[in-house]
């Protein structure tokens, strides 16, 4: 508080009319006392009280009585947290801490389970509420365990909600480290991994965000990703083993998360991309009733795709029955198709038929199954130098492929960035671990996205924050070290362009800073108004 007072008594120059009667002659004083700001009184009070006397009485004495008094109460009650330099981000309802002090591992959460990343299985991770961990940390909670507990928690408590159309009694909140102000949320390909390999920056990021920077704050963040064909707990897993990092499925939003929720609509669904049997396993998962890949397809008409055949591996696992007798709801690409021609080719059969049976063919091209893609991606980040084509570019070429042979125009459905329902739903997650851990039912008022795609990241973070339906702000910051090409112009402009995700991570927070004393230099210059207006 005093430490705020002596910010104000620096700059002389805000427009009020009420100037100290006395100058500060040395800033030793204050830093004096900037080693004892303990005190059971609330904060205004002391505002207040400091602010009539030193009418009255000479700075530096109103230092020693201070400094005096508190010091008499450290005495008698040692407080629980000593607070060694100023810093002004809250990271709860009524205290602030600093890097010198001593940041104690939390305890694990209640419900939670502890699991290794190394001998866990994503099938495991789908069994309840739990967090992967690195080896190293199984002993005791890591810096990163609060968050990800609470993140798990909270998208456990938002399904559940969802499933009853009803609310669900969040636990009473406790004290946290943990800042509910803002949050980040990241994409991961381009911006903390690349090619299956962490970015030499990413660790460092996310150790930042779990307390080791100078103000002490912990940071909440959740990880936003178009990457398909694997589940939220296999992301969890293959994340934590990168950046050896305490980490839980609930801070995950694929692209096609939102899918999930349609799997009480349709029956009967076709399922594309990924490796063998992913996707079919992810589409399960999601709820999907019956799910058929186009293995399933060309293992009953090996006609279907004349310069496909199945492998071995194929031919056992895909599952066989008459595709002539079922009907087709509607087709999902779940992640990248990894034979474009006999994919095309399948999916085309069946927006040309007859209700989604195979083998027929509408006389209007319009009684065909929809069809809906995880994200629209055109190119990404891999391990090449140079970007490669995503789905997005298939989707491109059934649009162009359709349009030759009907002479129509296809209408598709695409989720994941940038389509703003990804963000609606990132946002619904922060809301709900705010309510848990915070007691406040509302998002955090900013919300840092991190990326590296101009196209999908920056400008769904864009349109997220413009549009009617965003609540809080969101703020896009784009990396150089995936899909973007230094010397060019991004399509869709970002608020900040920054070389890596520490440097991301670094500005968001410093952005914050400034913003909190900014809203501190303003309330203490209308509390000065009032006072001086008694």
């Amino acid at each position: 508080m005093l430490v705020h007072l002596a910010a104000f008594s620096h700059a002389r120059t805000f427009a009020s009319p009420f100037r100290l009667p006395h100058a500060l002659d040395t800033p030793s004083d204050w830093s004096q006392i900037r080693h004892h700001v303990h005190s059971p009184f609330p904060n205004w009070l002391l505002d207040c009280s400091f602010l009539v006397l030193s009418r009255y009485f000479n700075i530096r004495v109103l230092c020693f009585f201070y400094l005096a008094i508190f010091t008499l109460l450290t005495l008698l009650q040692p407080p629980p947290i000593v607070f060694q330099h100023f810093n002004p981000i809250l990271i709860s309802k009524t205290r602030y801490i600093n890097m010198s002090d001593t940041v104690l591992s939390p305890p694990a959460k209640p419900g939670i389970r502890r699991l290794s990343s190394i001998s866990t299985t994503f099938e495991d991770l789908a069994l309840g509420p739990s967090v992967v961990v690195p080896p190293e940390h199984m002993s005791k909670p890591s810096d990163a365990h609060e968050t990800a507990a609470a993140m798990e928690m909270a998208k456990h408590r938002l399904r559940k909600r969802d499933n009853r159309a009803g609310d669900v009694t969040p636990p009473t909140p406790v004290d946290t480290l943990v800042t509910d102000q803002y949050a980040f949320a990241f994409d991961i390909d381009g911006v903390l991994v690349r090619g299956g390999k962490p970015i030499p920056q990413a660790v460092e990021a996310l150790k930042v965000l779990n307390g080791q920077n100078e103000y002490g704050v912990k940071v909440p963040y959740i990880f936003v990703t178009n990457g398909g064909g694997k589940t939220e707990q296999e992301r969890c897993l293959d994340l934590s083993r990168q950046l050896e990092l305490e980490v839980s499925a609930g801070q995950f939003i694929c692209g096609h998360t939102p899918m999930r929720e349609m799997a009480e609509k349709y029956k009967t669904v076709l399922v594309v991309g990924g490796e063998g049997e992913k996707c079919r396993a992810v589409a399960e998962g999601y709820g999907f009733k019956d799910v058929v890949t186009p293995g399933d397809i060309i293992k009953d008409n090996k006609h279907t795709t004349p310069f496909r055949k199945l492998t071995a591996d194929e031919t056992e696992h895909s599952r066989l029955r008459n595709f002539g007798e079922s009907e087709i709801d509607a087709i999902f690409v779940f992640a990248d198709s990894r034979d474009w021609a006999g994919d095309q080719q399948i999916i085309l059969d069946l927006l040309m038929s007859k209700n989604g049976r195979l083998g027929t063919r509408s006389e209007t091209f319009d009684e065909g199954p929809p069809i809906y893609f995880s994200h629209n991606d055109v190119v990404w980040s891999a391990s090449h130098p140079l970007t490669r084509m995503g789905m997005g570019a298939l989707r491109v070429s059934l649009e162009a492929l359709y349009k030759s042979l009907t002479g129509k125009e296809l209408v598709s459905t695409a989720f994941g960035k940038p389509q703003i329902g990804t963000f609606q739903f990132a946002t619904r997650l922060l809301q709900q671990w705010r309510k848990d851990t915070h007691g406040i039912d509302a998002p955090p008022r900013t919300v840092y996205f991190v990326g590296d795609t101009p196209e999908s990241d920056i400008r769904g973070t864009n349109e997220f924050n413009a549009s009617s339906v965003c609540e809080n702000q969101w703020y896009s910051i784009l990396v150089r070290t995936g899909v973007f090409e230094e010397g060019t112009k991004p399509a869709f402009a970002p608020n900040a362009t920054v070389d890596n995700v520490l440097e991301a991570v670094k500005f968001g927070i410093q952005r914050e800073v400034d913003k909190g004393l900014k809203s501190k230099v303003q309330q203490l210059s209308q509390q000065q108004e009032a006072i001086m207006e008694e």
